[in-house]
């Protein structure tokens, strides 16, 4: 299953429809957690995230709005006795933040803590760019590999049924018939996270052809000289980075409470996003992926 659960979509401070910035994906048999500010175990409950759900917390910076929620999760999960461990990546200008968040919440989780120092590969799959905020920010992209699809028909047609199509999925070849003869290729699925930046190569490179692209939207256009003091994107230029990097998907999110409502960031963003599909996130809304490529 892969899904993206909007736990929070405040900026700064929340609203009395918007908690603090929270995150659940939903990637096959991990849970990855990016950013869960205050309130963010409230709103696992109405979401339905239960905290054995968390296998990963993915810290872009260390602004209280993406992690003083920290606490309260692991706590809600040494309640829930996990005993998997989990893994929580974030700046390594951050530890000091870190292990403070780490040390006031209750014991019992085997917490594995990993900073990143650097772009590139953190995990299996899991890489981060550096983003251009005002203290050491990176986002995330977590992407499956190419693969292979098989063709049914193909498969009838030479004869392979049952574990015979496990055996040569794994194997790759099954006496005279090679995996490529009965499949198609398969492209990877992949999924960016940009927040609290100004435009930059880091924030492009993340959003490159990704299926879904979360990304803050925390001003409108006519802020745009705000979003430039704060280092912050406006919803255009969310929706530039969209179009440009040629993401399908593009859910908005990080809004200042300035604007009680965001239609109009939605259609600031629609403007220049191409060909992407373009929603603006409500608290407790979820994702699902597109089709896959062909």
């Amino acid at each position: 299953m892969r899904e993206l659960v909007v736990l929070g979509t405040a900026s700064q401070v929340p609203t009395r429809t918007r908690n603090h910035n929270g995150y659940l994906l939903r990637w096959d048999g991990e849970g990855l957690l990016f950013d869960p500010g205050e309130g963010t175990q409230r709103q696992m409950i109405y979401a339905g995230v239960a905290g054995t759900d968390v296998t990963r917390i993915c810290l872009t910076h260390v602004h209280g709005d993406h992690c003083y929620g920290l606490p309260g999760v692991i706590s809600r999960m040494a309640l829930d006795r996990v005993e998997h461990p989990v893994h929580v990546h974030y700046p390594a200008s951050g530890e000091l933040m870190v292990r403070a968040l780490v040390a006031i919440a209750s014991p019992g989780v085997d917490l594995r803590l990993v900073p990143h120092r650097a772009p590139g590969d953190i995990a299996p799959g899991l890489e981060v760019q550096p983003l251009k905020h005002r203290i050491e920010t990176y986002g995330y992209r977590l992407s499956e590999p190419d693969g292979r699809s098989l063709v049914p028909e193909r498969l009838a047609a030479v004869g392979i049924a049952g574990p015979d199509v496990g055996r040569l999925q794994r194997e790759g070849r099954l006496g005279e018939v090679r995996l490529e003869d009965v499949s198609v290729p398969r492209r990877g699925q992949s999924f960016a996270f940009v927040m609290d930046t100004a435009q930059c190569e880091g924030a492009e490179q993340l959003a490159e052809g990704a299926d879904l692209l979360v990304a803050e939207s925390t001003f409108s256009d006519d802020d745009a000289a705000l979003a430039e003091q704060y280092r912050h994107l406006t919803a255009g230029q969310a929706g530039e980075l969209a179009g440009s990097s040629g993401a399908r998907n593009l859910v908005l999110t990080h809004f200042s409470s300035r604007y009680p409502e965001v239609t109009e960031l939605e259609a600031q963003a629609r403007r220049k996003a191409g060909s992407a599909v373009v929603r603006a996130a409500e608290d407790l809304d979820r994702f699902g992926f597109p089709k896959r490529r062909a």
